[in-house]
């Protein structure tokens, strides 16, 4: 028989479950009469009867717990991390807080603040929520993609159970030492060229990067924080830390870069599930810059003909495999306020796909239409790679187009050959079912493909939705803050931040290939909490 006590611990999580699925119901009640995600929160009123606050009365918290409560709903429904959720100042007077807590407050109040049963009855609520929203509408913006919440229990299926038993797998100390050896893997190839009787070492720097990062916070502001949690003896001044950015050549850290990447891959290729060759996506990326253009040779117009930025080329690992960033190229194009000369995109994806096959052998390069160029394409068949490439629509496509739909196709293939001074080879424009709208979307490919397998063929070009999280990631969970005009320095911040991502889905990879899990893309630590456990050895505890 169940003692007593057995049965009240079951009725008060019994309880606490109800309260949470009445907390999501109430939202979906809100949004349905069609207010926003930040309006429903204003109206929303949270039942704590089953919960205790883990903070005694005696606290200096000043946050109040039914506040900090509705704010983790919040995180838990949009999958927002840390950083981005600091940044949301909007939400205070929504959660009823005077303003919203910085990233560490955050993380406290997550591991220390609550409980058990408070993680749980935020998560329960809140995902019940996104299933309704997603399931059953209205459509609000914010709310986080489906699969992100759904209980494996609830799939029923062989791999779902196996997730489960992943996931109950991991603990601290496996999580920290699978972090602790990525970053083993990733910092020590580089080297400033510093005096060894220096003040400091090139990894005091890049704790106080990566401390940055975490943060979200810029140099100076950093730095002095960092000071603050380890001392000034122990972290350098702002400037200091500048300077010593200054003095690691571009050239020579994009060689560590390399390197690093290099290494990351030895303790990876180990694994049978990670798979070769490889399907990679190249992009460009832009890191806004708000300052006077005049001899800044590396900034450059955006689309939109009135932003400025630093572009950055990466070439990134996709599909089902380990997402890691293989290749980054600073981008250096032609602008009214220099003499640079005009882009050679050609040239980008030559640098990009010969430091990749380093590492790792790829089957195939998918681009944007960026990169919908004659030469792109016989830049890629000279190295002996296959693409996937969407075309701009033309003319002479347009025409192809109104033919298909005269002969009621729905996919045709139309060989075609390049000539150019790199060189000639034959190719084929793809007419497939645009996945976006009733229209036709057209791919260029050197694959031999017929027309019953380009539909499927094309599909391969979805996995390039991953590189949108990529660069989100990069920038809005490892990228510190800075102002400054000097190159070397975006550089360094940038390729950084490439960096702690790698790390991050380093450790996601050896935690999955520890439990015997299955390699998808959905990590088993967010990044925010990879970077925290980067910088956990950096920072004494609470």
């Amino acid at each position: 028989m169940r003692s007593v006590e057995n049965i009240g611990r079951m009725g008060a999580s019994a309880a606490r479950m109800t309260d949470a699925f009445l907390v999501g119901l109430d939202l979906r009640e809100h949004l349905r009469f069609g207010k926003s995600l930040l309006e429903a929160f204003e109206e929303l009123k949270i039942r704590v009867k089953t919960l205790e606050d883990g903070y005694p009365e005696w606290h200096p918290s000043s946050y109040p717990f039914h506040g900090i409560l509705k704010l983790f709903f919040y995180r838990e429904i949009t999958g927002d991390s840390y950083r981005k959720l600091s940044e949301h100042q909007e939400l205070d007077s929504a959660c009823g807080l005077d303003c919203i807590p910085d990233v560490s407050v955050l993380s406290r109040t997550w591991r220390n603040r609550f409980d058990d049963a408070t993680r749980e009855f935020v998560k329960r609520g809140a995902h019940l929520l996104v299933k309704n929203i997603h399931e059953f509408g209205p459509s609000v913006a914010g709310v986080r993609p489906k699969h992100e919440v759904i209980d494996p229990k609830e799939c029923g299926s062989e791999e779902s159970e196996n997730i489960e038993e992943q996931r109950t797998t991991f603990d601290e100390k496996e999580i920290f030492r699978t972090t602790r050896l990525a970053r083993e893997h990733c910092f020590t190839p580089f080297d400033s060229g510093r005096a060894e009787n220096s003040s400091y070492d090139d990894c005091r720097f890049f704790e106080l990067q990566t401390f940055m990062g975490m943060v979200g916070c810029g140099t100076a502001q950093g730095a002095a924080r960092f000071q603050y949690r380890r001392g000034k003896e122990y972290g350098p001044h702002g400037d200091t830390h500048l300077r010593a950015v200054k003095q690691f050549d571009s050239e020579s850290f994009l060689d560590g870069f390399n390197i690093a990447t290099n290494r990351l891959l030895s303790v990876i290729e180990s694994e049978v599930s990670f798979r070769r060759p490889v399907t990679v996506e190249l992009d460009i990326t832009t890191v806004p810059y708000f300052g006077d253009v005049k001899g800044m040779t590396m900034v450059s117009g955006t689309k939109d003909g009135e932003g400025r930025a630093f572009k950055f080329a990466t070439l990134s690992i996709v599909g089902q495999n380990v997402p890691l960033v293989l290749a980054v190229e600073p981008v250096r194009e032609s602008s009214t306020w220099d003499n640079n000369p005009s882009n050679r995109m050609h040239r980008i994806v030559r640098r990009l796909v010969r430091q990749a096959k380093e590492h790792v052998p790829i089957e195939m390069v998918l681009c944007d239409r960026e990169f919908d160029s004659m030469r792109v394409f016989q830049t890629l068949s000279n190295l002996g790679v296959n693409y996937l490439i969407p075309k701009r629509i033309t003319n002479s496509e347009r025409k192809a187009i109104e033919q298909i739909e005269q002969d009621e196709q729905e996919v045709a293939v139309e060989s075609a050959s390049v000539h150019v001074e790199q060189g000639s080879h034959a190719m084929q424009f793809l007419y497939v079912p645009s996945t976006k709208s009733d229209g036709t979307t057209v791919f260029a490919t050197n694959a031999r493909v017929t027309p019953v397998e380009a539909e499927a063929f094309c599909r391969r070009y979805s996995s390039r939705w991953q590189i949108e999280n990529e660069y989100k990631s990069i920038k809005h969970d490892f990228l510190a803050k800075t102002s400054s005009k000097d190159y070397r320095v975006r550089l360094f911040y940038f390729v950084f931040a490439v960096l702690l991502y790698n790390i991050w889905r380093l450790t996601d990879f050896l935690l999955k290939a520890g439990a015997d899990g299955e390699m998808d893309y959905a990590p088993v630590i967010t990044a925010g909490e990879c970077v925290e456990l980067v910088s956990s050895a950096l920072l004494p505890p609470d």
